[in-house]
């Protein structure tokens, strides 16, 4: 790794976080941390907005994703090249404030009272196609951080971003819904970037790979084949598209339970949501104490989520639901956070951008491909039954992936 990773001297560092003692590292994580909240709060505006320009409609939020999700599907694979071949900390720069500039787009729309449901779509969409450059340079780029021996600390603390502001982020979005406005989330989560945009500008370091000349299409080729020819790699990213297909997100779920099941209003339904981040948080920190991910590991993980998903479907009670959405995301985080470091850590390095662009699709373009007829479902048959049918398709599965890659040694 470059000489230029820089730590903080003489000061000694928990187990779970040890990749924080690096300061470029702890400088970004700390600046998307920032971002992680206003794009949390926005989430929430975002579907509250949606039902009520559609009068509670979930087939219109699962349009919605389905927007942004064609974006993931033409692009995240390009995006992963390109992220192999030009500087990432630049490309960050830009799509970064491409992010932000959409945020306040619909923000001032929104104020203006000129939104509807395909205008959000086609911001939804135009954000995929960004995102789609954007998080696999940003997984790429922590690699160039950390040494080789925090990298899977810092992969774990990588994903805790979003889940950590998923505490907060909801559940400040709901209050300030009911004191200011959804337009304000909206406004709110644009200074955010303003966070990330100022960790990149801090760091220094370019990443140290060799920078190869092959056709683009070769490359994303390469990286595929390295994936396919990996039982476990290929057994942890089906495992895992499943779960994010079948499922649905908490975006289309939990607004729907709130409204038609619990009967509460937006800042419980800000605190449901972070419910689930806390979840997410404690799993990423328990994954991030351990030196290596296995197999097994997500495997009962995954046992976890199907069962905590039926119990926060069944909305019984917003306590139980509270509870069941706190295993919820721990065991989601566990499943995701070892299918990221698998594909780290399995793969020669110059193909990191690449491999990471399976990330970005499954996370950002089959979970909302699966909100799609997820939304359908939940208008015909209501949401504790599309819970409770969706654990079962998970688990069934799961069980399959898992009981057939659980033989071959990972390393």
């Amino acid at each position: 790794m470059p000489e230029r990773l820089t730590t903080l001297p003489g000061r000694s560092w928990p187990a779970g976080v040890r990749a924080l003692r690096h300061r470029q590292f702890r400088a970004l994580w700390s600046g998307l941390l920032v971002s992680a909240i206003g794009t949390w709060m926005q989430i929430v505006a975002q579907s509250l907005l949606v039902l009520r320009l559609s009068h509670g409609s979930a087939f219109a939020l699962g349009c919605v994703s389905l927007a942004q999700a064609s974006a993931f599907f033409g692009f995240a694979l390009v995006g992963g090249g390109l992220a192999d071949r030009l500087d990432r900390r630049r490309l960050l720069m830009v799509t970064q404030t491409g992010l932000m500039l959409l945020a306040g787009t619909l923000g001032l729309l929104t104020t203006l009272g000129a939104v509807n449901v395909p205008i959000i779509a086609a911001i939804a969409f135009v954000s995929g196609v960004i995102l789609s450059f954007d998080q696999p340079a940003r997984a790429a780029l922590v690699a160039t951080l950390v040494p080789e021996e925090d990298l899977l600390n810092a992969i774990s603390l990588q994903s805790a971003v979003f889940n950590t502001a998923a505490v907060a982020g909801p559940a400040l979005a709901g209050l300030i819904v009911n004191w200011m406005g959804l337009a304000a989330d909206f406004f709110l989560n644009a200074l955010s970037f303003t966070g990330v945009l100022a960790a990149l500008m801090f760091l220094t370091s370019e990443p140290s790979l060799p920078r190869r000349r092959e056709k683009l299409v070769t490359q994303i080729r390469e990286a595929l084949r390295s994936v396919r020819h990996d039982p476990v790699l290929l057994s942890a990213l089906c495992a895992y598209g499943m779960l994010l297909f079948a499922g649905p997100s908490l975006q289309l779920l939990l607004p729907v339970l709130a409204l038609n099941r619990l009967h509460v209003g937006p800042a419980i339904l800000g605190f449901l949501f972070s419910a689930a981040g806390v979840g997410a948080v404690l799993g990423a920190i328990v994954l991030g104490s351990f030196r290596a991910p296995t197999i097994r590991m997500a495997g009962v993980a995954l046992a976890c989520w199907c069962a905590a998903l039926a119990i926060a479907g069944a909305g019984i009670t917003v306590r139980v639901t509270f509870g069941a959405l706190v295993l919820m995301g721990a065991s989601q985080s566990i499943v995701g956070s070892s299918t990221s470091a698998l594909l780290q850590t399995r793969v020669p390095a110059q193909q990191r951008g690449r491999v990471m662009s399976l990330n970005t699709l499954l996370l950002m373009g089959v979970r909302p491909l699966g909100d799609f007829p997820a939304g359908a479902l939940i208008a015909g048959i209501g949401a504790p039954l599309t819970a409770a049918v969706s654990a079962a398709v998970v688990a069934a599965t799961g069980i399959f992936i898992y009981e057939k890659a659980s033989r071959p040694a990972t390393r």
